[in-house]
């Protein structure tokens, strides 16, 4: 395959995925790592595609929303990394809010074996995840709205149903995490149902895999130091990790299954936990 041919496949690739790792591109186009990285080079020159670490994703606008089957099948190791260390924060007994993302949804199996919990969101596959896991001792709020390409609930009626309520924490997927315009996400409607979920929160924890560091969507829904802990995984880079430590209240970086790291890195669990906003 010549390298135009190759290039043309891994365009198409991120087109159709939203984004592809190096690792699964040798295996499908058969060449060695070292040939991939310079397609990856070569298109990145030309503006087609953005290198990220151990891979590339496309170039997005500012309002561009992947379906959520899409997002779903990406970044799955760190998404169920970062959802296995959220699920330690919640206690029995609590109210925890979960707002609409696919890294949400994988935290929702996690907290099936918590006793007692209320769980408010705007997210229909995070319901499901809670009704299908059938405990009498859970409560799901689900606030109604009008749906985005994301599963989530959106509109005056989510807005409305979130003024009302008090969380102990709140569980936030984002789009983007960028040092100058903080947490965002491609939609305007979802931005205002996030901004209420905060609003009713006592603690903030975002969870953000490294693919989400320098994204910004059309709308910011918090700045950085909204967060009282933000979950990321090892892909994120050093310099990325000393910005966000000087932001939010305590970073959490933990290792995806198989990456032959320990699983919760307690040297980066260094951020400032005792300041209070």
């Amino acid at each position: 395959m010549f390298a135009q041919q190759r290039q043309s496949s891994i365009l198409a690739e991120v087109t159709r995925q939203g984004g592809a790792r190096v690792a699964d591109l040798v295996r499908s186009l058969g060449v060695s790592d070292m040939t991939i990285r310079r397609d990856i080079e070569a298109l990145a020159e030309r503006g087609l595609v953005a290198k990220v670490h151990g891979g590339v994703v496309a170039v997005g606008r500012a309002t561009d929303e992947p379906g959520y089957s899409t997002k779903s099948t990406q970044q799955q190791p760190e998404k169920l990394a970062i959802a296995r260390a959220a699920a330690a924060i919640a206690q029995p007994g609590q109210a925890i809010g979960i707002s609409a993302g696919t890294t949400t949804a994988s935290l929702a199996a996690g907290l099936l074996t918590i006793p007692d919990l209320t769980v408010v969101t705007n997210s229909i596959p995070v319901a499901d995840a809670f009704y299908r896991g059938g405990r009498p001792d859970q409560t799901v709020v689900l606030t109604g709205g009008t749906r985005t390409v994301s599963d989530a609930l959106v509109g005056p009626v989510a807005e409305t149903a979130l003024a009302q309520v008090n969380l102990d924490v709140l569980f936030l997927g984002v789009h983007g995490v960028h040092p100058h315009t903080g947490f965002t996400t491609p939609n305007l409607a979802e931005a205002h149902v996030n901004r209420a979920l905060l609003a009713a929160a006592r603690q903030v924890v975002v969870l953000a895999d490294h693919t989400k560091w320098d994204l910004i969507g059309i709308a910011t829904i918090a700045p950085l130091t909204a967060a009282h802990v933000l979950i990321t995984d090892t892909g994120l880079n050093q310099v990325a990790q000393t910005l966000l430590r000087e932001q939010v209240g305590e970073l959490i970086v933990v290792a995806p299954a198989g990456s032959g790291r320990a699983q919760v890195d307690e040297r980066h669990r260094l951020g400032r936990a005792g300041r209070r906003r």
